[in-house]
């Protein structure tokens, strides 16, 4: 289904959940089915699927204006959004920029700013991720070399098969700009004004989004929960998805209204 230039799909009926997925694609399809009591509705952000991309290469300001027109337009009124990785740092920005639009956030394997407090993490980043493309590495290519570090060691073979088959399929064109939006992220600063409640839950070998950093956010939103999981890497919600599923039902069951 296509609404507002954005692929999704949506599956049940009642409060609205957006999961919004992370730089390498991803896969709600776990969550969808354990929901049946929410309209659980997953997108493909711009550039992935068959969304339309837009402006590129994307700004948060601009993939918030598409979440917002999303939701406009298929009228959700005010959702949970579940985010992993930079899919939560869209989320953790669209609460700030549209909180009429926001119920509560989810906040899987994300960080509240992207590295550092100066270019040299960025830039040393960028080069680190774009080096097998450069040298002529295809995206195929660089999945397989990929996939495995973005797991814990007890992920099945069949686990790091998915991750690298949905990762395999971005366009190059779309890894590069997301690339170059995602260095940009800072909401350090604000998360002293996020008034929704938030669930934050991270994996212990999460080399992306740290365990540590994920827990002082957590302490520094007004209204937030915390979990960890142990022996997960980044891709938690597809390495550990009862686990995962089951944190959500119980924080939805807690705030949706």
């Amino acid at each position: 289904m296509i609404a507002a230039g954005i692929e999704y799909s949506a599956t049940g009926e009642g409060a609205s959940v957006v999961c919004l997925h992370g730089i390498g694609g991803g896969d709600f399809s776990a969550l969808q089915a354990d929901l049946p009591d929410c309209r659980v509705i997953s997108w493909q952000m711009p550039g992935y699927g068959a969304s339309e991309p837009g402006d590129w290469p994307p700004s948060f300001a601009g993939l918030s204006d598409r979440l917002g027109a999303l939701i406009d337009t298929l009228d959700l009124g005010a959702v949970h959004l579940v985010g992993h990785s930079i899919g939560g740092m869209i989320a953790l920005d669209h609460a700030l920029r549209r909180p009429d639009q926001v119920t509560s956030l989810t906040l899987v394997g994300t960080t509240p700013a992207f590295g550092g407090r100066d270019d040299s993490f960025k830039d040393a980043f960028l080069k680190a991720r774009l080096a097998g493309l450069n040298a002529g590495q295809s995206m195929a290519e660089m999945a397989e070399d990929t996939a495995p570090r973005l797991m814990g060691p007890g992920a099945s073979p069949d686990q790091i098969a998915e991750v690298r088959d949905i990762l395999a399929q971005v366009p190059e064109a779309t890894w590069r700009g997301i690339l170059e939006c995602l260095v940009t992220f800072n909401r350090r600063d604000d998360l002293g004004a996020v008034t929704q409640p938030c669930c934050l839950i991270a994996g212990s070998e999460d080399q992306n989004a740290p365990a540590r950093t994920m827990e002082r956010m957590a302490e520094k939103l007004p209204d937030a929960e915390y979990h960890l999981l142990d022996g997960i890497g980044h891709m938690i919600h597809q390495e550990a998805p009862d686990q995962v599923n089951e944190i959500i039902r119980k924080f939805l069951g807690r705030v949706a209204t």
